[in-house]
């Protein structure tokens, strides 16, 4: 880090630089005037590079060749990650120091010997999981094993492993065997939420579904003691919504859509900070880095409803709960009463959160143009049975995320918040961007306001653009709100939330910082593991959260309070060496930091962050 910092020292030019439009305002002593830093090409993709050098030896007619890049926010030709050879992976039943019952047809290797010979070197001498739970889950498989691992290979426990924790309670909502193999085999009963679709929506029992039920109340039988559910004698599902409720029928009155609402548990929403669900970067490691800097609310990332339903593995992951996440959500995406409605009463009655979101404001492409995400603000008649279904399966709240509207320049927020009042939304969420504009304007807050107002006496959170104490005081006491979600200003600065509560700018140093990225790595240990599979993936997350840690501008260096979040910074050194590093754009620079935490990247390693920084250019 010494030689960055003095070829740092040497490009320097610490002149007075006049304000510019969109450049945050730095004390002059930091500023380098004529550094300009180069992509570091070495942990691209072949392709990428070759992409990059075709666009280098363009004509510049157009303009500088870099002029001509179109910034789109997300980053599509990335690198995929290799995964590890399942044949070098040792026998999972060999770490738990079991038989295999695959024998000579394992497809993992049973040599542990050679296995430990061809391990690479261990990280660090302390596993994390050994001194938090008492017991490495990874065996000799653990890149931290010498620390637990006895000359003969075997697992030893710690000696206080008796007092301490044990890893599995600290965490719920995981996919348990059975459930997932009711859901391969399409025997889950979900005659509950059949009865609503069928009154809701008829058109939506198409044949595939008929099928699904048919198969459903065959074979449900065989698994009704799991489910605790007593099932029908007919096809024709006579289950109540809900024991402790009186049952209703679904009928139209004066044209509106009128469904008994069971719903029980009841949360105050009001002035609280929440944290965004956040698709890659707001997994459970950081919600964890967040509830120790205050955040009240937390969400999990945005899971498609009808991966859900199909029992998939990575989809459930999900939706996993800390037990520090004393108040949580889960967020889940989808288009047709039928799949939302069934995934609701799969969530209530499978797993242990505190509401539901719906996700209205996913401006992907891929969700969009199935009617999903965002593409549901223009499909109110489908939004309210989606609504209406779920909430008749439900004893949670359902709270909904929406944006300003699907085309900039034509908001139709304002409609659907008092729609949603009506239709019995515990909560909104408002976003004050359209889905076309993305994030090259500053969110509409005024537009927030008015919505707010709308939407009373339905709690409103505002979201967008909020990185300071002071800018979430300004929001609150100008608008309407209940309170403030806030999501890129978590990413990019998450002590955001102790500054808010203890209203005060946090000079925060490099070595509280980089404390920060060693919890976050611990959390990972314990969430994504501690073998080379688990380290990797902690390292491809953590890599993630840096693409946005470095536009961080630490707040002595700042000569105008508080940092703006689409105010992009001049050329600066740090205080010292740590913090020049971390105030990078390189993503090379990056890496470096993750080798400080989880040792060198892997031969042919490759990185290309899933998000690009649009407001900066």
């Amino acid at each position: 880090m010494s030689g960055l910092r003095c070829q740092l020292l040497k490009m320097a030019d610490t002149s007075v630089i006049t304000d510019k439009p969109g450049v945050a305002k730095l004390k002059p002593e930091y500023i380098l005037a004529d550094y300009r830093p180069t992509l570091d090409k070495e942990f691209l993709s072949t392709e990428v590079k070759e992409q990059i050098e075709d666009n280098d030896n363009k004509s510049t007619d157009d303009g500088p060749p870099n002029k001509r890049i179109k910034l789109k926010g997300r980053n599509k030709q990335r690198p995929k990650t290799k995964k590890i050879d399942q044949g070098s992976k040792l026998c999972p039943a060999y770490i738990h120091e079991e038989e295999c019952r695959f024998g000579e047809k394992c497809k993992f290797s049973h040599d542990i010997k050679k296995f430990v010979d061809d391990k690479l070197a261990d990280i660090g001498s302390v596993c994390h999981l050994y001194q938090t739970f008492g017991k490495c889950p990874y065996g000799v498989a653990c890149r931290f094993g010498k620390s637990h691992i006895d000359d003969e290979y075997k697992n030893v426990s710690h000696p206080d492993v008796a007092s301490m924790k044990n890893k599995e309670a600290t965490i719920s909502n995981i996919l348990k065997k059975d459930l997932q193999r009711q859901l391969w085999k399409r025997t889950y009963n979900f005659s509950k939420a059949d009865e609503i679709i069928n009154k809701i929506c008829p058109s939506s029992n198409d044949q595939k579904r008929r099928e699904y039920k048919t198969s459903n109340i065959d074979t449900a039988k065989k698994t009704s003691d799991a489910n605790n559910v007593v099932l029908p004698e007919s096809t024709e599902s006579t289950t109540s919504i809900s024991d402790a409720d009186v049952s209703g029928d679904v009928t139209f009155e004066n044209g509106r859509l009128d469904v008994p609402i069971y719903e029980r548990k009841k949360i105050d929403f009001s002035n609280k900070l929440y944290l965004a669900p956040l698709t890659t970067v707001g997994n459970l490691p950081f919600r964890r880095v967040c509830k120790q800097l205050g955040a009240d609310i937390t969400c999990g990332e945005m899971a498609v409803c009808t991966n859900l339903l199909q029992g998939q593995l990575s989809e459930w992951a999900l939706l996993k709960r800390h037990e520090s996440e004393d108040l949580f959500g889960v967020q889940l995406c989808g288009g047709f009463p039928d799949s939302m409605t069934r995934c609701a009463q799969l969530v209530c009655e499978n797993l242990n959160v505190d509401f539901i979101d719906i996700n209205c404001g996913c401006p992907i492409d891929l969700i969009f143009n199935k009617g999903e995400g965002s593409a549901l603000m223009g499909r109110l008649s489908k939004f309210e049975s989606i609504i209406k279904g779920m909430k008749s399966v439900m004893d949670v709240p359902l709270t909904v995320k929406i944006r300003t509207g699907i085309y900039d320049g034509r908001n139709t927020a304002d409609t659907l918040v008092s729609n949603l009042r009506d239709w019995g939304v515990a909560m909104t969420t408002l976003h004050g961007r359209s889905r076309t504009q993305r994030y090259t304007k500053t969110a509409d807050w005024e537009y927030i306001n008015e919505c707010a107002r709308v939407a009373s006496p339905m709690p409103l959170f505002g979201n967008g653009d909020i990185m300071s104490y002071q800018e979430a005081n300004l929001r609150r006491e100008q608008t309407g709100v209940s309170g403030v979600m806030l999501a890129r200003g978590a990413l990019i600065k998450p002590w955001v939330f102790t500054e808010i509560k203890e209203q005060r700018d946090w000079d925060i140093s490099s070595t509280e910082r980089y404390d920060l990225l060693k919890d976050f790595v611990n959390y990972g240990f314990e969430h994504w593991g501690s073998d080379q599979q688990g380290v990797e993936n902690t390292r491809r997350f953590l890599l993630e959260w840096l693409s946005f840690l470095y536009r961080y501008i630490p707040v002595g260096l700042l000569e105008r309070l508080p940092q703006k979040i689409n105010e992009r910074p001049p050329y600066y050194q740090g205080r010292n060496d740590l913090e020049t590093l971390m105030a990078s754009p390189n993503c090379g620079d990056w890496i470096k930091i993750s080798e400080m935490l989880l040792g060198p990247v892997p031969d042919g390693f490759s990185f290309l962050p899933k998000h690009k920084a649009n407001a900066y250019k």
